[in-house]
């Protein structure tokens, strides 16, 4: 049986990868920020991990692995005048089935608005909000399947555009190991309206990963490939695009969290060194039923933005 839910788990995850196409281009790029902070911290190495309600951000599937009732909620700081934030619920509606709700946002500052001539003549505040429902299930012991459904709205000035779109994942726990597998496809979907007239292809967005407690640390390691579906010069090329994290319990109360994101410190090399870009940190203390979360993600030369968490059982 544990073979057969294997197999299973694997060709979602096959199916997952053919359904999906390359592209070059999108939009509403907002949609692959990291949500809360301990995923943050982890680099975004989050396909896998089980029992944390902002799992609905990556992998929807993770809602069925909820034992009770969670909400959360985040701010983002970013460079600059840019600020984003989430919030997430989810709690289980019956023994084989949970729901979660999300909402996901960013905010980019005050700019001038000018006419023609160069004469300023009001301001503008540019937003991204994304709205996410989501349902999953469990398919058989320990093998959980969920999909999201998203309404996100971009606004510049005057201008807006709007889309719809989709995720669905898989989850598969194997607790004599302490395995977990995960797989998502985020991000299917399409534009309503448009800011010129052309659509444009939404981030779409493959990963598959896993987790692992090795036996005697107090350590849950996670590793991701994210983009499979991604455009690439050669084979190794789809594989750029992966994350580690690793969250270590100090004790009942600490948690401290460190992160490696690959792609994003290649594309921030200059010269012969990225400095610490891609590099990630966080903690976590839980109190009672409360956990704050906090993470500190590098983007090198560039700076370096901070997040905080609060995330409450019920």
């Amino acid at each position: 049986m544990q073979h057969a839910r294997l197999a299973a788990f694997l060709i979602l995850a096959v199916a997952f990868q053919e359904a999906t196409f390359a592209q070059s281009t999108s939009v509403f790029g907002f949609l692959g920020n990291d949500a809360g902070a301990r995923a943050a911290a982890l680099a975004g190495s989050f396909v896998s991990v089980a029992g944390d309600v902002n799992g609905l951000f990556y992998n929807p599937a993770s809602l069925a692995t909820l034992d009770s009732t969670q909400g959360s909620a985040g701010f983002f700081k970013h460079l600059l005048d840019i600020n984003a934030g989430y919030l997430s619920y989810g709690r289980r509606i019956s023994d084989d089935g949970a729901i979660g709700a999300g909402i996901i946002y960013t905010n980019y500052g005050s700019f001038d608005e000018r006419d023609d001539l160069g004469n300023t003549i009001g301001s503008f505040t540019p937003a991204d909000l994304a709205l996410i429902l989501g349902y999953a299930t469990t398919i058989d012991e320990n093998l959980y399947a969920g999909a999201g459904f998203k309404f996100i709205h971009s606004s510049i000035a005057e201008y807006h555009s709007t889309a719809i779109a989709a995720d669905a994942g898989v989850l598969y726990l194997i607790p004599e190991h302490r395995i977990a597998l995960g797989a998502s496809i985020r991000n299917i979907g399409t534009q309503l309206s448009t800011y010129a007239g052309v659509h444009e292809q939404l981030p779409l967005d493959l990963t598959i990963g896993g987790s692992i407690i090795p036996r005697g640390l107090p350590l849950l390691f996670n590793m991701n490939f994210h983009k499979l579906n991604a455009v690439a010069d050669n084979f190794g090329g789809h594989f750029r695009a992966f994350t580690v994290g690793g969250e270590f319990t100090l004790s009942r109360v600490l948690q401290l969290r460190v992160g490696y994101n690959n792609e994003q410190r290649l594309d921030l090399k200059t010269g012969t060194t990225a400095g610490m870009a891609g590099l990630s940190i966080g903690l976590g203390i839980t109190v009672s039923r409360y956990r704050v979360d906090y993470a500190l993600s590098s983007l090198g030369t560039i700076g370096n933005f901070h997040r905080i968490s609060l995330s409450s059982g019920f």
